[in-house]
Parts: C-alpha cells; sequence; structure tokens
C-alpha cells in the first residue's frame, strides 16, 4: 500500500491572488504526475500575519473564501486530496486561527486543523503568533487509501505529545506545514537554528513513532530549508532547493520493512512503563549507593 504524496512549495506573498495563482497550478502539477494528496505550506494562501501580512485585519476575507473556493474547484477537478494553509477568520473580536484545510477528492472541505501551539511566551501580553491568531485544540486525522494520516503546523513540532497522540489513533503519515521564511521584526538572523533542528526534529519524530512526514516551506527569501520529505526510519528521503517554487513528489510505501528500533516497547512506553525487560528483586539493584 502507497500513498503519493505531493509536497509543495511557492513563495507566499502578501497577495491572495499570487498565491491563489500558484496553488492552483500546483495542484494540476501534482495531479499530472498522479499524486493522492496535494500538501501546501503554512498560511500559502492568505499570507501569514506578521511575516507576509502585518496582521489579520490586512486580509480581504471575501477574496480570500474566493480563492479557497477555486482551489477546492481543482481539486474537485483533478480528484486529489488537498491540504491548504491559510487563515481562517472566526466571528467579533476573535482572533483568527492559523489553519491547514482538509479539502477532499470531491472538492469539499470535511476538517480543518488549527495550529495548536501559536508561538508566545505563557503568561504575557502576547507576542509572534499569539498577538494575530487564537490556537486550535484538536487533532485532525483523515483517511487515503486506507490509510489514516495526520495533520499539524510548525512551531507544533515542539511537542512530542501531539505525535504520541496521533501515534495512538493510528495515524501513519504526518502532513505537517511550515513557514520558515522571511525575516520578522523580532528574529536575529545571526542565530539561525531552524535550518538545523527542523529537519532533525522530524527525522527524530518519525523515527519515534515510525511515520511518513511531509514537511513543507514557504520559499520567500530568505527560506531557512527546503521542503523534505521523511521516511519511518528518520532518513529524509529527497527535499527541494532552496527559493525555487517545486513539487516534490514521493510514494509512501506502508508495507515495507523499515527499521523500527523502538516498537518491542513503544506500546508499553506510550502506556507509562518506562523500561524494557524485567525489573529485578535484588537489594544491590535498590542501594543506589553501593559499589
Amino acid at each position: 500500500m502507497s500513498i503519493r504524496t505531493a509536497t509543495c512549495q511557492f513563495s507566499v506573498e502578501p497577495d491572495i491572488e499570487h498565491n491563489r495563482r500558484a496553488a492552483v497550478r500546483q495542484v494540476h502539477s501534482a495531479a499530472d504526475q498522479q499524486a493522492d494528496v496535494v500538501h501546501f505550506s503554512e498560511c500559502a494562501l492568505s499570507g501569514y500575519a506578521g511575516v507576509d501580512i502585518p496582521d489579520a485585519d490586512s486580509i480581504d476575507w471575501d477574496r480570500l473564501r474566493s480563492a479557497t473556493r477555486d482551489i477546492q474547484a481543482a481539486a474537485r477537478e483533478r480528484k486529489v486530496w488537498v491540504l491548504l494553509g491559510s487563515t481562517h477568520q472566526l466571528t467579533g473580536a476573535s482572533k483568527p486561527h492559523n489553519s491547514i484545510y482538509v479539502i477532499n477528492p470531491q472538492g469539499k472541505i470535511v476538517d480543518r486543523y488549527d495550529k495548536r501551539f501559536c508561538t508566545g511566551a505563557a503568561g504575557k501580553k502576547p507576542t509572534l503568533d499569539l498577538c494575530h491568531y487564537s490556537p486550535g485544540n484538536r487533532s485532525v486525522t483523515f483517511r487515503v487509501k486506507g490509510i489514516t494520516c495526520g495533520v499539524l503546523i510548525c512551531y507544533d513540532y515542539r511537542f512530542p505529545e501531539l505525535y504520541r497522540e496521533y501515534k495512538k489513533l493510528g495515524v501513519k503519515a504526518i502532513f505537517q506545514s511550515f513557514h520558515n521564511a522571511r525575516k520578522t521584526v523580532v528574529e536575529d538572523e545571526s542565530y539561525n537554528i531552524w535550518k538545523t533542528i527542523v529537519p532533525a526534529t522530524m527525522s527524530c519524530r518519525a523515527a519515534e513513532n515510525h511515520f511518513w512526514f511531509s514537511a513543507n516551506n514557504s520559499q520567500t527569501n530568505p527560506s531557512r530549508w527546503g521542503s523534505f520529505v521523511v521516511r519511518p526510519d528518520g532518513a529524509i528521503v529527497a527535499k527541494l532547493p532552496l527559493h525555487k517554487p517545486g513539487v516534490l513528489l514521493t510514494d509512501m510505501v506502508f508495507n515495507a520493512n523499515y527499521f523500527d528500533a523502538p516498537k518491542p516497547w513503544r506500546e508499553r512506553a506510550m502506556n507509562g512503563q518506562l523500561h524494557s525487560g524485567e525489573i529485578v528483586n535484588d537489594p544491590r539493584s535498590t542501594d543506589v549507593t553501593c559499589l
């Protein structure tokens, strides 16, 4: 069993029409190559508040909804799943969600993942994401060709609990959308850990949980890393170059015998038994001060 995934990147701009054209073009390109799932980066359609655009008040919501419908129509025409990064408007004074719309091959939005961990300091005046977005509070799964898939967004990667939650839900592939591009006013470019830590963390999360990963990124210059795919043993199997639009096709194979070191003990570790084998009843084991 396999899923052909199209991990897409383009330069996300403060122009919904530009982003719409790029996304529709890549949906068609992916479908031409028999993709099952077309995966876009964080805020790919709307632009990222505080980075690409000043704030959520800058968004033309009618135009954004119209552009979303165009991408739904492309999904329906080409009969592919589309995972579309965008901004989801809430009511009244509520800040919007930073979201991934899950669009099925009939062009219907069947679910929506809202970024749960928005960046910003706890217990202080909101900064970064929390200035602009309301966090979500739920996992999202969908099934493609019998395979259960999950969705996450960017800073969620810092929280391994989310991946264990998906493991318990039977997920076998994670589609995680990032936006590590275009410097914000609070960033110090002399310290750039993202290009190192993001690929390394995705490899670790894959190997811990035996997941496939599609991890994409905006290619607005400067971008920290090119979109990439990780297989369940933690190996990064392919990636796209920096600062160039592209569609990365990967056949995620689920019956392959990829190395899975924690498999014998993972389930009981998830249930709170944090050791392997059997504990011995030996006084020289319990006496931690003896030689």
